[in-house]
């Protein structure tokens, strides 16, 4: 996973240092709305692409991420703060019989 820390940092770097003409830029310029839009948009790829076949859930899924990197630092939150989340859930038992059913969400 060096290559999401090398373009987070890649994407942090831009938010500081902006580039004319970055597509980066551009969601930043337009703010939360249209990031959350986008990472919206390419989730919905994701599920869509997920049913046609591998290539291209791997292509829309390098989207996602890469949408959600970018709401992360428009966010302020760090890639060693999800990490840390991962980290106190792992080992966990899920207690699914609290959750809502799936057809209830």
């Amino acid at each position: 996973m060096d290559k999401l820390k090398e373009l987070y940092q890649e994407i942090k770097d831009r938010k500081e240092v902006p580039k004319a003409g970055s597509y980066t830029n551009y969601l930043f310029d337009k703010g939360l709305d249209k990031i959350l839009k986008k990472v919206g948009e390419e989730a919905t790829e994701v599920i869509i692409a997920a049913k046609n076949n591998q290539e291209e859930l791997i292509y829309e899924t390098a989207d996602l991420f890469y949408h959600v990197l970018v709401l992360l630092v428009e966010q302020g939150v760090s890639l060693e703060q999800i990490e840390a989340e991962l980290g106190q859930r792992e080992g966990k038992i899920s207690k699914t019989a609290e959750r809502k059913p799936i057809e209830e969400l």
